[in-house]
C-alpha cells in the first residue's frame, strides 16, 4: 500500500497550522497602530505520474505547501487624536525612520513625540526623517536635499523673519473725483522682529491716473521726526479703458517699476529703523504667477480687500500642526505661523516585498524595490492627516471566518491520516 497519503495529509496539517498562526498574529495585533494584516495563500506540491491507459496524464498530488504570506496594504481606519505630533497616512507610502545605528526603516504608525532634544521620534526612539531648511524667499521648506532627522524643539525662541514680500489686492475707483485718496496700511517686520507700519497712499490726479506713495512713521526711522512720515517710494500709475494697469513709474532711486505693456513687481529698500535694525529689501508683489495685476481701476469703491506679507516676529512655539503635504506648521507669539519642517514619505514598487522588522517597522528588500522618498501627495504617496492615527486594518469577522476554514482544513487532514493508518493496519492484518 502506498504511504503517499500520509505525507500529503501531513503537509496539509503543516500548511493549515501556519494559516492558523498567521490568523492568530493578525488578531493579536487588532489594536496595533498602523498594523497591516497578512494573508496566506497555498499552492500544491509536485505531482507523481502513475502508469495507466488514459490518454491524459495520470498524476497523484504529493500535498500542499504555503505559497505566500504577504501583508495586505489596504487602508486602515483613521481616528482623530489629541496629540499634535501624531500623523496618519491616507493612501500609499510609509514614514521614514532611522535607528540609533543609522539603519533606515519604514512604518505606517505615526504615533510620534518629541525626545529631550526636540527630535520627532517613534515610541522606541527612532528618528523621523524629513526636511527642516526654510527657503527665505518663499518661507516654504526646501525638499531638494536628502531627508534628515526632524528637530522642532518646542518652547524654544524662534528667530524673527524680516519681511521680504508683501502684497495687497486693491481697487481704485475710476468714478471717484480728482484728489480722491485711499490709504492702506500693511504691517511688516524688520530683521529684529519688530513690527512697523507702511502706509500705501493713493491720490487720483486724472481720469485714469493716480499718484502713489509708501511712507513709514518718522518716529520709527533713524533720523526721522515724530510728526513727519518718511517717504520710502513714490510714483505714478494709470489704468487703461478696461480698468487694468497700463503704466507705472517709480521715482525712488534704485527701485524697479514696470511700464506698458508689461507691469512688474516693485522692489524697494526700507529705511534704517531706530531700534538698530538695518534697512531691508522688500518686493511689492503687484503681478501674480498668471500675470494678473493686484491693482485695478474699476468703477467700484476704492478699497483694499486683502493684504499678505511673509515676515514674523520672534516667538515661542506654542502649537504645532501637520499639513497634508507633511509640512509642520508652528504657531508662535502673536499668532504668527511658519513652516519649521516637513515629514518625508517613501513609496515602493512592491510594498508586499518589504520585510517586517517588528515594532511596527518594515525594512527594505530586493523584492520591494528601491525606496522613492519625497513629499506626501506626490509620486504615488498618500497625504498626511495631522492629529490622527491609522488603526490596524485587521477585519475581525473575516479573520474568524478564515479561522474556521483553517480549523476545518486541519481536521480534514488529520482525519485523512487516521483513515490511512486504519487502512495500513488492515493490510498488515492480512498475514494473520
Amino acid at each position: 500500500m502506498a504511504v503517499g497519503s500520509f505525507s500529503a495529509s501531513l503537509s496539509g496539517l503543516n500548511a493549515n497550522a501556519t494559516y492558523l498562526s498567521v490568523i492568530g498574529n493578525n488578531l493579536a495585533n487588532i489594536n496595533t497602530i498602523g498594523f497591516k494584516a497578512s494573508a496566506v495563500s497555498f499552492q500544491d506540491l509536485v505531482s507523481q505520474s502513475v502508469s495507466g491507459s488514459s490518454i491524459n496524464p495520470m498524476q497523484v498530488g504529493l500535498g500542499v505547501m504555503t505559497g505566500s504570506i504577504a501583508p495586505v496594504f489596504s487602508q486602515g481606519s483613521i481616528e482623530s487624536a489629541r496629540d499634535s505630533t501624531y500623523a496618519a497616512i491616507q493612501g500609499g507610502g510609509f514614514f521614514v525612520v532611522r535607528g540609533p545605528g543609522g539603519e533606515t526603516a519604514y512604518t505606517r504608525a505615526g504615533n510620534f513625540s518629541f525626545d529631550a532634544s526636540g527630535g520627532l521620534v517613534t515610541p522606541d526612539g527612532w528618528k523621523v526623517q524629513g526636511w527642516s531648511t526654510t527657503d527665505p524667499t518663499t518661507g516654504k521648506i526646501s525638499t531638494t536635499t536628502e531627508p534628515t532627522p526632524l528637530i522642532v524643539p518646542p518652547g524654544v525662541l524662534r528667530p524673527p523673519t524680516a519681511t521680504s514680500v508683501f502684497g495687497m489686492t486693491t481697487n481704485l475707483n475710476a468714478s471717484a473725483p480728482i484728489n480722491s485718496s485711499l490709504t492702506s496700511a500693511v504691517q511688516i517686520y524688520d530683521a529684529l522682529g519688530q513690527a512697523h507700519t507702511l502706509n500705501v497712499n493713493y491720490t487720483k490726479t486724472g481720469a485714469s491716473s493716480w499718484n502713489f506713495k509708501i511712507d513709514a512713521a518718522g518716529a520709527e526711522v533713524t533720523g526721522g521726526t515724530a510728526l513727519t512720515p518718511t517717504t520710502v517710494i513714490d510714483g505714478t500709475l494709470s489704468f487703461d479703458t478696461t480698468g487694468k494697469i497700463e503704466s507705472m513709474t517709480v521715482n525712488a532711486p534704485g527701485s524697479g517699476g514696470g511700464t506698458a505693456p508689461s507691469i512688474a513687481d516693485v522692489t524697494f529698500t526700507t529705511p534704517s529703523w531706530n531700534n538698530g535694525a538695518p534697512a531691508t529689501s522688500i518686493n511689492w508683489d503687484l503681478v501674480d504667477a498668471k500675470g494678473m495685476a493686484s491693482l485695478t481701476g474699476y468703477s467700484a469703491a476704492s478699497a483694499t480687500s486683502s493684504i499678505t506679507q511673509n515676515g514674523s516676529a520672534a516667538g515661542m512655539i506654542d502649537n504645532l500642526s501637520i499639513a497634508p503635504d507633511g509640512t509642520i506648521m508652528a504657531t508662535g507669539g502673536g499668532g504668527q505661523t511658519s513652516a519649521v519642517g516637513q515629514i518625508a514619505l517613501a513609496s515602493f514598487a512592491n510594498p508586499k516585498g518589504l520585510t517586517k522588522g517588528g515594532s511596527n517597522r518594515y525594512t527594505e528588500s530586493s523584492s520591494a524595490g528601491v525606496p522613492n522618498i519625497g513629499i506626501a501627495g506626490t509620486g504615488g504617496r498618500g497625504s498626511i492627516i495631522g492629529s490622527a492615527l491609522e488603526q490596524s486594518n485587521v477585519d475581525i469577522a473575516q479573520e474568524f471566518t478564515q479561522m474556521i476554514l483553517a480549523q476545518r482544513g486541519y481536521q480534514a487532514n488529520s482525519k485523512s491520516i487516521t483513515v490511512s493508518d486504519e487502512m495500513m493496519v488492515e493490510t498488515l492484518n492480512l498475514k494473520r
